[in-house]
């Protein structure tokens, strides 16, 4: 099936955070090099989670960021939305019906340390012990628990610019935060990084780095719009993470990560699952590797292995 523009018009559904639009404003101009007639309509939906200011827990997890827009797309009133693929509940947590059309190319997997403005640079290692480290993932939470077990994580809210603003205001309550080295770099305040954190050790969310637009499952024209605007190689990574996280029932606020890499000589996709103990003791790992043409199947291979190890205990505790 190919895509009509001259039957149809387009309203991309989005959070209003600066991030959020910065993302859609690089696929809208994608959208449009694609189909220089299309008619486009960007569309800002702010969501529960961002109008709530307690803890996510109590509006049902990382969810209350995508309930409003999923909302607005099983009704019709979009036909597609867009986000972090790292924010995106597991489907077990979602409206049935939606699926993803695209993806652009995955940037950054790393997470970087935030300081406070004008703070001389430093390590997570190398802060004093007891420094309150912000954060509002449980997968990072796991692992400051883990590898920096003399520093405490505690929970922030807000938007990237907004958290950032209030480190440096001195009143997010925390002495350094953890954000997303790809989000820092959308905002152009990759400077803002005062360390890199190895990916190898500090172990990436799933979808980290990447951007999908999602569409109506049961909207084949959207679908056929979006496919080519899809990013191949990312989408491989994207359904392979996707898929050993769904086999674990897991979601953006599981202390987990799924990282998938592809042997470009062998064409051998390998995904590396891991499952994080928020009291800090050793996680369980797993992989699984198989032909990059079936992100699917491998990827849930790796989550399966891991909840015949016994994953499902430690999914059972939360930060």
């Amino acid at each position: 099936m190919t895509f009509s523009t001259t039957t149809k018009s387009f309203r991309l559904g989005t959070r209003p955070s600066p991030m959020a639009m910065e993302q859609t404003g690089r696929f809208a101009r994608a959208l449009r090099l694609q189909y220089p007639d299309l008619d486009l309509e960007v569309l800002e939906i702010t969501s529960e989670g961002d109008q709530h200011r307690g803890p996510l827990a109590e509006i049902g997890g990382k969810g209350a960021f995508t309930r409003r827009a999923d909302q607005y797309l099983l009704n019709g009133r979009i036909e597609a939305t867009i986000a972090c693929a790292k924010d995106i509940p597991g489907p077990h947590d979602r409206a049935p019906g939606i699926a993803a059309g695209a993806v652009l190319p995955r940037e950054e997997v790393a997470d970087v340390l935030v300081l406070p403005a004008g703070q001389p640079p430093t390590t997570l290692a190398d802060l004093p012990p007891g420094s309150r480290v912000g954060t509002s993932s449980p997968r990072r939470a796991a692992l400051l628990k883990a590898l920096y077990p003399q520093l405490v994580a505690v929970p922030i809210r807000g938007n990237a610019d907004t958290r950032l603003r209030a480190l440096d205001e001195g009143t997010l309550g925390a002495d350094a935060m953890i954000a997303a080295l790809a989000g820092l770099r959308r905002l152009k305040l990759a400077d803002r990084a005062a360390q890199i954190l190895d990916p190898a050790a500090w172990l990436p969310a799933a979808g980290a780095g990447i951007v999908v637009i999602e569409h109506r499952a049961h909207d084949h024209t959207t679908r056929a719009l979006l496919t080519p605007l899809s990013h191949t190689p990312t989408r491989t990574l994207f359904d392979a993470e996707r898929a050993a996280l769904a086999a674990l029932h897991g979601g953006c606020m599981t202390a987990a990560s799924a990282h998938a890499v592809v042997d470009e000589a062998t064409g051998r996709l390998t995904v590396h699952a891991v499952v994080l103990d928020p009291t800090g003791q050793a996680p369980l790992r797993a992989s699984a590797t198989g032909p990059a043409t079936e992100p699917t199947p491998v990827g849930q291979r790796a989550g399966l292995q891991l909840l015949d190890a016994g994953a499902q205990k430690l999914l059972g505790h939360r930060p």
